[in-house]
């Protein structure tokens, strides 16, 4: 009777093996997927940290550079302030376009490792 019982037992154990490893697999990935993250999002506040300290030096510059040519510091500052409207409005019209497919496209080869088979959509079903 225990030869007969004896299979079973080691397909229990396998099951619970494959498991551990598949969990094991499911934290690694996490972590992986995780860090990357917290890399990318570092990097990018980093990147956003250095690029606003330019245009403020950029910008002050500016306006005394302009102030100098019309002779008033406050006119200048509307001009630059201005521009600087205007660039923000454009963002935010075109805004979809240049940042939600770079974002989608960066996160989907972070989580996904470049496979080709893509989580699928409950909705689509």
């Amino acid at each position: 009777m225990s030869d007969f019982t004896k299979p079973i037992e080691d397909i229990a154990s396998e099951v619970k093996d494959y498991v551990d490893l598949q969990m094991d697999d499911v934290k690694l990935r996490t972590v992986r997927g995780l860090t990357l993250t917290a890399s990318k999002l570092l990097s990018l506040i980093l990147i956003t940290g250095i690029v606003s300290a330019l245009l403020l030096v950029l910008s002050f510059g500016l306006i005394l550079l302009l102030g100098a040519w019309f002779g008033s510091y406050g006119g200048a500052a509307m001009i630059v302030a201005g521009v600087l409207a205007i660039i923000l409005i454009i963002l935010l019209i075109i805004k979809d376009k240049p940042f939600r497919g770079t974002f989608v496209g960066l996160f989907v080869k972070m989580f996904f490792d470049g496979k080709d088979e893509l989580p699928v959509d409950p909705k689509s079903r």
